[in-house]
């Protein structure tokens, strides 16, 4: 399973995912995080900038975590089968990982 996580200034979850073009992947198996690296975009490359049409470089997602995003991104991540989670309590992109994963066990 790969986790993504907003946080355009590294440190933090951020809000308008839209707008975003930094996200930490996290490589889950069995649980448990094994790999976590940063993925920078272009802006051509934020979802509100790119076409919904077009592939993505987050296609391979499962999970998108971020502290805030509107419901035309949710659609379509929904539409890639990319589940939109939106986490307002964790403010550090670890914390809102590990907490996601409790919640699924």
């Amino acid at each position: 399973m790969i986790i993504a996580a907003t946080s355009q200034n590294r440190k933090t979850l951020t809000e308008h995912a839209g707008r975003c073009r930094k996200f930490w992947l996290y490589q889950v198996e069995n649980g448990t995080i094994v790999d976590r690296r940063l993925l920078e975009l272009s802006k051509e490359q934020s979802f509100h900038e790119s076409s919904p049409h077009d592939p993505h470089p987050l296609d391979d997602v499962d999970v998108l975590i971020s502290a805030d995003m509107g419901a035309g991104l949710q659609q379509r991540l929904a539409r890639r089968g990319i589940e939109a989670v939106i986490d307002h309590d964790s403010k550090d992109p670890d914390q809102a990982v590990q907490h996601y994963l409790q919640m699924q066990r």
